[in-house]
Parts: structure tokens; sequence; C-alpha cells
């Protein structure tokens, strides 16, 4: 009964560890928040962002599903046209074993603030 009793605690523990090390991690990630501006393409093999303040390109992972969805909307014949979009998120290391191990970094999207067709001068003018 007493190593019983010994194993449902270091259970609780180890749950307790775990939740208490998620919570950090995602209150890391918050602290991280930028906003950034770029070019945005999705297709069905590519989503990139390009940063317009120095054209270093990112893959996107859109966490809160709104950029695919508002993209779509915007009515494209063909995948891949860039989109200007004002973007808040962080910046994570790519997952090495899938297509986005070709960028050094993932912009992780938590929100989006603007989307259009229109590119704005400047910077990220082609």
């Amino acid at each position: 009964m007493k190593l019983f009793k010994q194993a449902i605690v270091l259970v609780v523990l180890l749950g307790v560890a775990a939740t208490a090390c998620r919570n950090d991690k995602a209150e890391g990630e918050k602290s991280n928040l930028k906003t950034v501006k770029g070019l945005y393409s999705f297709g069905p093999e590519m989503r990139s962002f390009t940063l317009c303040e120095d054209g270093r390109e990112y893959w996107v992972t859109d966490s809160v599903k709104n950029l695919e969805l508002s993209y779509s909307k915007l009515g494209f014949e063909k995948p891949y046209e860039p989109v200007y979009v004002e973007l808040e998120g962080y910046f994570a290391k790519s997952d090495t074993a899938t297509v986005s191990a070709d960028f050094d970094s993932t912009l992780v999207v938590t929100k989006v603030i603007k989307i259009s067709k229109e590119i704005p001068d400047g910077p990220c003018a082609q």
C-alpha cells in the first residue's frame, strides 16, 4: 500500500512539473511577440513571409487559422501571389523534418492585423 501511495504522489508531481514547463514555454512565446510587416505567399506547398525591412524569408505557421482564410478570400486565380500583411507573432526554429527545414526560422502567426492585395511603396514594393 505504501508503494502505491508513493507511485501516485510521483505521478502527480510529474504532472505538475510538465504543466509548469508548458506554461513557461507559452509565457516565453507571448513575451517574444512582435508586429511584423511584409509579403505573404500561400499555396499548396509553400507558406512564406518576406520581411519588408531586410528581405529575410520565413516559413509561416498560422496558429490562429485566420491568415490562410483571409488570403483565400482575396480571390486569387493562381496560388503564390504575394500580398502585403501586418502580423503579430513570434519566431521559432524551423522543424528539420518538414519543408520548413529550408528556412532558418518559422514565423508563428498569433494575430492578423492587416492583409491587402495592394503592396505599399517602399521596401516591400517588388
